[in-house]
């Protein structure tokens, strides 16, 4: 353990700064650059708290960026290792100066700033201690991981972006998706009737988040199928957006666009509301979410858990597109 001194428990006898193992890269590209690597252990700031990682859970930013410039940019020649890496879920092992929010020894977890905050796949992580909520005492690690960035995503498109109401129709494309699986879950704890779009293969799944409709995109227009909705969570970006606007209650309704990506706003008109949002790591809906995780409402599935040093697998799985939830990383 260690102190509001910041020394790590790892601190060798001659006072040499400790190290860890990480999930690094040197240069972007295919999952093959991805490779364990040993770096300094991050130390704590004012505000700040040090995390013994129990597990992280990759999110399509994870592969992204691995292959892309994204909107972390290169990697200089020369520098030190990238270590991605958004979700943690852990133990509290040093706080900075000013922590009140917990203590050494506290189970915790939480998102990372995004997108700067990266860093989680390794066996240590900083993190604003207004980052982290505690973890609940019946959730695991894993479970904890998995749900942060996707369900606060999920959270922050639903009930503060859409204003989500009981009774409301919601229609969630990827619903088998990290974030599409738990909005799914999420609108349905509300209240409101969910169709959502999924593969023929991932209906039953889907349908056991709460889905009163699913609808197979890949045989079917979904505009055909999805009629009167008032809120549209779209996790694919491209024409969906477009095409949502014909599912919509007269006309009317809200559309929240995550893929930003791939997605251009829709022309404004009377009753409609594009939204493009990007994730925050807001402590009020990471205590949302603790809330929601410890009442059953949210309750994520593990496609795959894979030890840090099998993390290109974990990358190589989700790039297929085809996986029902999400992939954790252990340490």
């Amino acid at each position: 353990m260690i102190g509001n001194d910041s020394r790590p428990a790892a601190m060798v006898a001659d006072g040499r700064a400790p190290t860890m193992t990480a999930v690094g890269q040197h240069r972007l590209g295919d999952p093959d650059v991805l490779e364990l690597v040993t770096v300094p252990v991050p130390r704590p700031g004012p505000g700040e708290v040090l995390v013994r990682v129990a597990a992280t859970s990759l999110n399509p930013t994870d592969w992204v960026h691995r292959r892309a410039e994204g909107f972390l940019g290169a990697i200089p020649a020369g520098a030190p290792p990238r270590v991605l890496g958004w979700d943690v879920s852990g133990t509290v092992e040093c706080v900075g100066l000013g922590v009140t929010l917990h203590d050494v020894g506290d189970d915790v977890f939480g998102m990372l700033p995004y997108p700067g905050g990266y860093g989680a796949a390794a066996e240590y992580v900083v993190a604003p201690a207004r980052a982290l909520v505690p973890k609940p005492r019946d959730v695991p690690h894993t479970h904890a991981a998995a749900v942060s960035l996707a369900g606060v995503t999920a959270v922050q498109a639903l009930i503060d972006t859409a204003h989500l109401r009981p009774g409301d129709r919601v229609l969630v494309h990827a619903g088998a998706g990290g974030v599409g699986h738990l909005a799914t879950q999420l609108a349905a704890g509300h209240g409101a009737h969910v169709v959502a779009t999924a593969s023929r293969g991932h209906h039953d799944f889907v349908s056991e988040c709460g889905a009163c409709q699913v609808i197979d995109y890949t045989t079917t227009p979904f505009e055909d199928e999805a009629h009167d909705i008032d809120v549209v969570i779209d996790c694919v970006g491209g024409d969906y957006p477009d095409r949502s606007a014909r599912t919509l209650r007269d006309g009317r309704g809200t559309i929240v666009s995550l893929a930003l990506n791939r997605t251009e706003r829709l022309p404004a008109r009377p009753g409609l509301r594009h939204k493009l949002m990007l994730v925050e790591a807001d402590h009020y809906s990471m205590c949302t979410l603790e809330e929601l995780l410890a009442d059953g409402v949210l309750t994520p599935h593990l496609a795959a858990t894979f030890p840090l040093d099998r993390a290109a697998d974990g990358h190589r799985l989700g790039e297929t597109g085809h996986v029902a939830g999400k992939i954790v990383l252990t340490t």
